[in-house]
């Protein structure tokens, strides 16, 4: 298969380019985060335990996983532009659909289909980002996940905003989805366009995965184990264990986010100086030791400060292995990134409801300190990867 130049050039400039690209990265933030803001009021409103709870979260990351070979296949086969003016109003709509839950089982239905079109999503818009950054000439997938940080910041905001007017989710869900199909309708036209089809031959289902590709989804798992910590029970933990006021619940979430956006901008620039090697194993290191902060203080400000450490240290994982696996010589962009996030996504599949589980068993603290040694998990293997420079 030739997979050095999947991507045709753009009528458009770089910039605009780049910024459109930014924006979907923007509004699919927006869209996850606007479900993460409302995990506690669901979680009371259903009357759910935390082990309750952690059994309906696992059916998002099946959703996102099952889907994983088709994404790559149609991402592959159908461009990742025409795949995101498919699934991205789709992604907004299952939003939407979440808070039509009365039951635990409902709720993890339909947290299964948000999965599914969240994946179809994250397919194509880092095929996408692939390829805006090979357009643009220089390295900005780092940047690219900043939007997607900025967005869950945002979402975020708007979610306390939204909880502080007692909008109840279900208006809340549908101004967004408007919102997200106004950019979509703007947007679209300035994204990458596939080239033709003579430049690809067939492409299967199943391709074998390099060992490369299983190592970098490795790193990946833990990555997204610990953000799906954040993701699913920061609010949790700083109401049950931090002691929050209601009123600042939002604030580990928020925190972590904004952290991760800014280590997201500022990313390519550290990458440039210091190589992709040695920036994985200091985030490593900084993902977990803001892990441990908050466990061993679990006090407002303390937690705040650790979050925040968390926030820094996954910033740069996720894209750095994104990008490696999307210049993979030997494999096409969507399928080498369908590889990755199917071992990834496992961190996702494994992460929130494990930490339910032992939460139950003991603590939710104990859950987090847990999850706290996967960035040194992450130093360690990044040290015996020689093909990460």
């Amino acid at each position: 298969m030739n997979t050095s130049n999947t991507f045709s050039a753009s009528p458009y400039s770089k910039k605009r380019v780049r910024f459109a690209i930014s924006l979907f990265y923007f509004g699919q933030g927006v869209v996850f985060a606007t479900w993460a803001s409302r995990i506690p009021d669901l979680k009371s409103a259903l009357q759910l335990s935390d082990a309750a709870l952690g059994s309906v979260l696992l059916a998002l990351p099946v959703g996102q996983l099952l889907t994983m070979p088709i994404s790559g296949k149609l991402t592959t086969s159908f461009g990742s532009r025409r795949m995101l003016a498919f699934a991205t109003p789709l992604y907004a709509l299952a939003l939407t659909v979440l808070a039509l839950a009365t039951t635990g089982w409902q709720l993890a239905l339909f947290l299964f289909l948000f999965g599914v079109s969240g994946n179809l999503c994250n397919i194509a818009l880092n095929t996408q980002g692939v390829g805006g950054e090979k357009y643009y000439g220089k390295p900005i997938m780092t940047s690219f996940h900043g939007a997607w940080s900025i967005g869950g910041f945002s979402g975020a905001l708007i979610g306390l905003l939204m909880v502080n007017l007692d909008l109840v989710p279900l208006i809340h869900f549908w101004i967004i989805a408007g919102l997200a199909w106004l950019h979509i309708f703007i947007n679209y036209r300035f994204l990458i366009v596939k080239q033709g089809s003579q430049q690809q031959e067939k492409t299967k289902l199943f391709t074998k995965p390099q060992g490369v590709l299983i190592q970098l989804g490795i790193i990946g798992f833990c990555s997204m184990a610990t953000e799906g910590a954040m993701f699913d029970w920061s609010g949790v933990y700083f109401k049950d264990i931090v002691k929050a006021p209601n009123s600042l619940i939002i604030l580990g979430y928020a925190s972590f986010m904004v952290m991760m956006a800014c280590g997201r901008f500022l990313g390519d620039k550290v990458i440039a100086h210091y190589g992709r090697k040695r920036s994985l194993q200091v985030s490593g290191i900084i993902m977990s030791a803001g892990m441990f902060i908050a466990v061993i203080f679990p006090y407002l400000i303390p937690a705040t400060i650790g979050f925040m450490l968390v926030g820094i240290g996954v910033s740069g994982i996720v894209p750095m292995v994104y990008s490696v696996a999307g210049t993979n010589s030997k494999v096409a962009p969507g399928i080498a990134l369908a590889m990755v996030s199917g071992v990834s996504y496992f961190g996702f599949l494994m992460g929130p409801p494990l930490i339910g589980y032992i939460s139950a068993l003991s603590s939710l603290q104990y859950s987090y300190a847990i999850i706290a040694c996967f960035g040194l998990v992450i130093t360690l293997i990044v040290a015996k990867i020689s093909a990460i420079k």
